[in-house]
């Protein structure tokens, strides 16, 4: 039976919906080649001249790799915490699971204020103690976007988890494997997909998080939001849409390979 493929009527209001949704970041487009010191259409005259200002200013390339470094570093203590967490779950079934996935979740919901204060406390008593750790280093905004991610990477690996045939552990478990053996190789290898997505998220999430990082860091780790953020507070810097347009590039460009490399490797 053949599967249902829509009309002419509905692509086309699908068609309609799409470009309502993507006029926003349409606009930033055109704004980001204006002549203006401020965020204005071009009246005519385009200028690249905010790009130019992404290289000359060494604040926007410090930035960025400052949220690359935060990045990669809370999203694998993310997903590493969330992957054991996952496994001792799965494998051992404790008593009280609920209340330990409820405990654990519990950032996810608490209200983002609420998350920011608390770790604004913790972070400057951490100060005292030594000044890697602490407010204002890029190793304490890392840990602090650790509390906040490793909810949605313990959600991921939760739902890999239960897709997996029990049955296969208990095999190994009967053939004499080791707890360590079943969970590196038996359970993992089956789980490899959820685990590239838990990590993945936890970076977009790193990456994008802005919150709780305008309450740790003040004058030393300025992330790439947390500058476009005082662009936007300070004097409206043109270059932020520069920048935005630079990062949507990106995304359809990583998007764009994955739908392709779908498609090569469904029809190879």
């Amino acid at each position: 039976m053949s599967g249902y493929r829509p009309g002419p009527i509905a692509l086309f209001l699908a068609f309609l919906v799409a470009i309502f949704l993507l006029m926003p970041l349409l606009a930033v487009v055109p704004v980001s080649f204006t002549p203006s010191r401020m965020l204005s259409m071009p009246t005519g005259e385009l200028s690249i001249r905010h790009y130019r200002a992404l290289v000359d200013d060494p604040r926007w390339l410090d930035s960025i790799l400052l949220s690359l470094r935060i990045g990669i570093v809370s999203s694998t203590l993310a997903t590493l915490l969330a992957l054991v967490f996952g496994l001792g779950i799965w494998m051992f079934r404790p008593r009280y699971t609920a209340v330990l996935v409820g405990f654990v979740l519990l950032p996810m919901i608490v209200p983002p204020v609420v998350s920011a204060i608390t770790l604004y406390f913790l972070l400057t008593s951490m100060s005292g103690i030594g000044s890697i750790v602490g407010y204002d280093t890029w190793l304490g905004v890392a840990l602090a976007h650790v509390v906040v991610t490793v909810p949605f990477a313990v959600v991921l690996i939760l739902v890999s988890l239960s897709q997996v045939d029990r049955r296969i552990d208990l095999a190994a478990r009967g053939l004499g494997a080791s707890t360590w053996e079943r969970a590196t190789q038996v359970i993992i290898p089956n789980i490899k997909f959820g685990i590239a997505t838990a990590w993945l998220l936890s970076f977009v999430l790193s990456w994008e998080e802005i919150g709780v990082t305008l309450f740790i860091t003040s004058v030393n780790a300025i992330t790439l939001p947390r500058l476009m953020w005082m662009g936007l507070r300070d004097n409206i810097d043109p270059s932020i849409a520069a920048i935005s347009v630079i990062l949507i590039l990106i995304t359809v460009t990583v998007m764009t390979a994955r739908v392709v490399y779908r498609r090569v490797r469904g029809a190879a």
